[in-house]
């Protein structure tokens, strides 16, 4: 049998310690480099996808493929992940009749009809670290809950 104040100790030390571990991670905690670069966007405007300055940076380094002709990045979103839904990047040289196309610095993102629902008012972002470097969706008002990984996401009801 477990005597409770031997249990409560460990407990405590054990909250404290994940509490100042999340602490840290948060991102007021972050060097400035790390803090997506958004400009600011009213809240009313939830119909579009926000391009951060990150983000057009890295479009503006490989927006032409090898041949010289412009590349865009697509941003969809399909069934999957640990959450339920994940976005997918990728490079085409196409635009499709139902896409949505987002400008800015001269490159541009395209998503589909489909996706657009689910991504409405969010940021795409592009984040560096020492292990990976990645586009993101950030700050999606139609995502509830999200994995750890960041590419995974369930949706509000």
């Amino acid at each position: 049998m477990i005597r409770t104040s031997v249990v409560e100790p460990a407990y405590r030390a054990a909250t404290w310690s994940a509490k100042r571990y999340f602490h840290r991670l948060s991102s007021k905690h972050l060097p400035e480099k790390s803090k997506p670069s958004v400009t600011e966007v009213p809240q009313s405007d939830t119909g579009t996808l926000h391009l951060s300055d990150s983000c057009v940076k890295r479009l503006q380094k490989i927006s032409t493929d090898q041949e010289g002709k412009p590349t865009y990045l697509r941003v969809f979103v399909e069934g999957g992940g640990c959450s339920g839904f994940q976005y997918k990047f990728e490079l085409e040289n196409s635009i499709k009749g139902d896409d949505r196309v987002f400008e800015k610095g001269g490159v541009k993102v395209v998503v589909d009809q489909d996706s657009m629902e689910f991504i409405k008012g969010a940021t795409l972002d592009y984040h560096e670290e020492l292990i990976r470097s990645t586009f993101r969706i950030i700050g999606n008002p139609k995502a509830e809950q999200g994995c750890s990984c960041g590419s995974s996401f369930s949706v509000k009801l």
